[in-house]
């Protein structure tokens, strides 16, 4: 399959928007990069440098902890369960909203969008973290994980959400995130995706998963989903 880019204006408006949260929404570093470590630790494993977790930002904990470390399932479901011990009480709050979002989420819901949450995070923890930020009035629901470890894959959490809102014409559907899990689930689910970079993913990794666009700031996410932009179209 060929892929190329093209340069055409933006003018397709869509009105129903589901919202990666970490990466996309606040920036999530500190507190699961220190989770994170809390939980290596009782494993023995000592991390020196936070920043080498930045990868598990995204993906389920499940999938980082097998996929990085080589856990066992069992080991998974330890791993997390002490990673929940310091990000229920300290983790969940060393967070920020990324500048400019609230702007964005104010624009779009006095135009009349359906706003919606598609998070691999439980949707517990979710939805206090939004609450936290004063940004849950936006939203017309959040869909995340169970804390029993179901539905944790982005393309679950993501058909769990439409279907929970009755979302069967998925024309003007679209999925914001930054990793490529956001758009393989978005993809398996037949909706448009686009990928942004200043979050915890890369263009390289957006576009080889097949994001429909990629933008580089909030500012252009504001721009594209207002209608207001002329941009690069990933056609394929």
């Amino acid at each position: 399959m060929l892929s190329f880019r093209i340069r055409r204006y933006f003018n397709k408006k869509y009105t129903t928007i589901l919202f990666d949260l970490d990466g996309t929404l606040t920036d999530p570093k500190t507190g699961i990069t220190k989770s994170v470590a809390y939980a290596l630790k009782s494993f023995g494993i000592e991390i020196k440098d936070l920043d080498s977790l930045c990868k598990f930002i995204g993906p389920p904990l499940r999938v980082s902890f097998r996929d990085y470390y080589g856990f066992s399932e069992k080991d998974c479901v330890k791993a997390i369960e002490k990673y929940r011990e310091y990000f229920r009480e300290t983790g969940l709050f060393e967070n920020k909203v990324y500048p400019g979002i609230e702007n964005l989420l104010k624009n779009l819901k006095q135009s009349g969008r359906n706003l919606f949450v598609a998070t691999s995070k439980p949707t517990v923890f979710a939805v206090r973290i939004i609450e936290h930020f004063n940004l849950l009035r936006y939203f017309n629901y959040v869909a995340g994980s169970e804390l029993d470890g179901s539905r944790d894959s982005k393309s679950d959490v993501i058909k769990f959400a439409l279907q929970e809102n009755g979302l069967t014409d998925l024309t003007n559907v679209v999925m914001v995130g930054d990793r490529e899990h956001d758009v393989i689930g978005a993809k398996e689910n037949n909706i448009d995706v686009i990928g942004v970079l200043y979050g915890y993913g890369d263009r390289t990794e957006l576009e080889k998963a097949g994001a429909t666009y990629v933008v580089e700031t909030v500012e252009e996410l504001n721009e594209l989903l207002m209608c207001k932009t002329e941009l690069d179209y990933n056609g394929q």
